[in-house]
C-alpha cells in the first residue's frame, strides 16, 4: 500500500508528491545529486534496493503529482500569500533536484559527505609572529630596559 508524500524543490519550493510504500529512509532533498548514489525518474522502481534516489525535474517529471495542495504555501517555501492561483503557463522552474535515500555498507550508514583531505597550514618551521622591538635601553646599557635594581 502506498502513501502520497510531498517534498519541495529546494530551487523554487514548488511541491511535489509522490507515492511511496508505508517504510521511508529519506536522507535529503537536494539541489545536486550526492556522489556515488544511483538515481532513477519517479516512474521508474525506486522502493528496496532498487535505486539510492529519484531525480525530479521540477514540473516537468511525469509520474508524479506537481503542486498538489492547489497553490497552498507557507512561508517557509518562498510564499507569503496562503494562496495563490496556480500558475497558467505550468509549474515549476525546470531545474533538476534530488531525493537521496540512506544507504548503508556492511551495517552502516554511508555518510554522502565525501572526506576531506587534511591540509597543513603553515608548515614554516620559524615563528609565526613578528618579532618585535627588546625595548628601550636600560641606564646600565642593557637592552631589556631594566637596571637591576627596584626602583
Amino acid at each position: 500500500m502506498g502513501y502520497p508524500v510531498t517534498y519541495y524543490c529546494p530551487h523554487c519550493g514548488t511541491l511535489v508528491e509522490l507515492e511511496r510504500d508505508g517504510y521511508l529512509a529519506d536522507k535529503a532533498v537536494t539541489p545536486y545529486p550526492l556522489e556515488g548514489w544511483e538515481y532513477v525518474a519517479p516512474t521508474a522502481p525506486f522502493e528496496g534496493d532498487d535505486a539510492d534516489g529519484v531525480r525530479f525535474v521540477c514540473g516537468e517529471s511525469e509520474g508524479v503529482d506537481w503542486d498538489p495542495h492547489d497553490g497552498v504555501r507557507g512561508s517557509d517555501a518562498g510564499g507569503e500569500e496562503p494562496y495563490r492561483e496556480p500558475d497558467p503557463e505550468g509549474t515549476g522552474c525546470g531545474e533538476p533536484f534530488y531525493l537521496s535515500f540512506v544507504r548503508y555498507d556492511e551495517g552502516r550508514e554511508i555518510d554522502p559527505r565525501a572526506e576531506s583531505e587534511l591540509v597543513e597550514i603553515d608548515p614554516d618551521p620559524r615563528p609565526s609572529g613578528p618579532r618585535g622591538p627588546g625595548g628601550p635601553e636600560g641606564p646600565d646599557g642593557g637592552g631589556d630596559g631594566s637596571d637591576g635594581g627596584f626602583w
